[in-house]
């Protein structure tokens, strides 16, 4: 076993979690940093083969590299916890435990996935999903690829697919023109947002358009889509779809943290409703790397005992936070999306479990005590967050362990932590 010891704890390489970092290394105090990733950045700043960085993030890698007194841990999966201020980890080379005296929560955001007729066909992927794909080098060269959903995402995505040789067909935003006019008539408080947008235009963008049903039969061959009153039918090699993101909360409530609007409440320090635990990013609300960044530095700041850097900070986030608010308020999904899926649909992919087996449950308990849904490798974080939309069923609580792991990682837990294991 590999454990350790710091002053601050900080979970996830993000923007935010390198913010945190960098912040909280002024003080000189150890610190460690835990991800699931290979290399640091988060999904926004995921390297790869493929990958040329932005010069901001190249120049926060370069930052952390240099810090004194600092552990990062990448490869690695919170477990449990596993006593007072104390965490289990895993990673390839075993598991070990991390005692901190401060933690930040940097956990990110994940895909909203919400199931269609085909949407388990071979040749369907999340938007994010693709877009990873690319970076880790998938060439898409002469593939017809159409993106649907709904946010910003889908407009970088699209970017990303034409780099990589691919030829973007549709790119269908759920949302409504009138909501796009209004936010783009207020984009001028954000003058980095109009230069980033003017950059990513598509020409194939068309809005009040949504995924019916992805048809083929060993793989898929064509996409049927609602198209403002029209359903068009439209051949393509690939399928991206993703509905907004999602906050990662689930280490978040497995701690004890208030939870409110399906994020980690904060306070103006970053700090959750437990003394000595910030968090920061899209964990607390979706806003993008703007506002991960500097909620991060403020949780750095304010974690290390550096309150006056933390307050001078104060007035930029307000600023980024607006941005979000215009965004979650113009990308506000369409109940219609709620009624794609029919009753013979796949909602969980790992146990094959149907939409008509889970809409007479009462709740996401019943329904995996019913079905084995969510019991499979990804725990539940696809299926459990499209049924949480679908059905409107509150999030469930998490249970150790948060991941899959090996038996000798959960052999750590003490025997009342075990009993608790699922």
């Amino acid at each position: 076993m590999n454990n350790l010891q710091c002053d601050v704890l900080i979970i996830g390489a993000g923007p935010a979690g390198m913010a945190a970092a960098l912040a909280a290394g002024e003080s000189q105090q150890r610190i460690v940093m835990l991800d699931d990733n290979p290399r640091p950045g988060g999904q926004i700043w995921r390297d790869g083969p493929e990958v040329e960085l932005p010069a901001l993030a190249r120049q926060y890698r370069q930052a952390i590299d240099a810090l004194e007194h600092f552990t990062l841990l990448s490869g690695s999966k919170v477990v449990a916890q596993s006593g007072p201020q104390q965490l289990l980890y895993e990673n390839d080379k075993g598991c070990g435990t991390i005692d901190y005296q401060r933690l930040i929560l940097c956990c990110g955001a994940r895909e909203l996935l919400l199931p269609f007729p085909g949407w388990t066909l071979p040749g369907v992927t999340g938007a994010g999903g693709l877009q990873a794909q690319i970076k880790n080098g998938l060439s898409l060269r002469g593939e017809r690829v159409v993106i649907a959903g709904s946010g910003p995402l889908l407009l970088a995505v699209a970017d990303s697919v034409s780099k990589a040789g691919g030829k973007v067909t549709l790119l269908a935003e759920q949302a409504a023109m009138s909501r796009l006019v209004t936010f783009a008539k207020g984009l001028w408080q954000w003058p980095a947002k109009v230069r980033q947008s003017l950059g990513l235009i598509n020409r194939c963008y068309r809005p009040n358009s949504y995924v019916l049903e992805a048809q083929g039969q060993q793989r898929l061959a064509a996409v049927r889509v609602q198209q403002g009153g029209q359903i068009r039918t439209i051949a393509c090699d690939r399928l991206a779809c993703g509905f907004g993101l999602v906050a990662n909360i689930e280490l978040a409530m497995l701690l004890g943290c208030r939870i409110e609007n399906a994020a980690i409440s904060v306070d103006e320090w970053q700090q959750t409703s437990i003394t000595n635990l910030y968090a920061a990013g899209e964990c607390t609300g979706v806003g993008g790397s703007e506002l991960a960044l500097v909620e991060g530095a403020i949780a750095g700041y304010a974690a290390s005992g550096n309150t006056a850097a933390a307050q001078a900070l104060l007035a930029k986030r307000s600023k980024w936070q607006r941005f979000a608010t215009a965004v979650s308020q113009t990308f506000l999904l369409n109940p219609a999306l709620k009624t794609l899926g029919a009753a013979d649909t796949f909602l969980c992919r790992c146990e094959d479990v149907t939409l008509g087996q889970i809409n007479t449950q009462a709740g996401w308990t019943a329904c995996k005590l019913n079905s084995r849904c969510g019991m499979g490798a990804c725990q539940g974080k696809i299926c459990a967050t499209a049924a949480r939309y679908l059905l409107d069923w509150p999030i469930p609580q998490p249970r150790v362990p948060l991941t899959p792991v090996r038996l000798e990682t959960l052999a750590v837990l003490t025997p009342r932590q075990a009993d608790d294991v699922e």
